[in-house]
């Protein structure tokens, strides 16, 4: 699944820098999303596989906050790159007529900072719900999967979700696999 992320993700990456056509706040929005999950899937599976390899569970305090001080930091854009895809996407629908002076360069700008702390919330209320229900869980292997869920499962399914069934960006993907090939 790993690999599967990094990979759709990339994908996604390479084609919105290369096709100038998409070079559009939507597409914009999309490029930091897949950079984002990229640094949040990667805050914290290349750990696990490595202790599974060697059987370890132990990981320093220091690891540990650094581990999740990343976390935390790629959650949160996360987060804000959601909100403002979803402002982006009620703007080019309810008004259409209005969509270029409304989402100007500036704006997607202030879209990244501000949408902190509308979603925030809702995010951290998941994660710390897990956290704090392992302590009275008589189950470690429920909240594995919930932990495997929002930190493996919804970045490997973001690229899939938001770009790769976008007709738009599979006509710049075939013209970029016709000019490779």
């Amino acid at each position: 699944m790993y690999i599967l992320a990094l990979f759709g993700n990339v994908l996604i990456i390479l084609t919105v820098s290369s096709d100038s056509h998409l070079h559009t706040p939507m597409y914009f929005f999309l490029f930091n999303l897949s950079m984002v999950d990229i640094g949040f899937i990667s805050t914290t599976v290349p750990r696990v596989i490595l202790d599974i390899h060697v059987h370890c569970r132990v990981i320093s305090y220091v690891g540990c906050l650094t581990q999740m001080s990343l976390f935390i930091i790629f959650a949160c854009m996360d987060s804000m790159l959601l909100t403002a895809m979803a402002f982006d996407r009620f703007v080019a629908i309810c008004h259409p007529l209005h969509y270029q002076a409304i989402m100007n360069p500036n704006c997607c700008g202030v879209l990244l900072l501000g949408s902190f702390l509308s979603i925030v919330c809702l995010f951290y209320g998941t994660g710390v719900g897990v956290y704090f229900s392992s302590s009275l869980s008589l189950s470690p292997k429920s909240n594995a999967v919930a932990s495997v869920m929002y930190t493996v499962v919804t970045p490997m399914l973001n690229p899939f979700i938001y770009s790769l069934r976008n007709k738009d960006i599979k006509t710049a993907l075939s013209n970029i696999l016709r000019r490779t090939f």
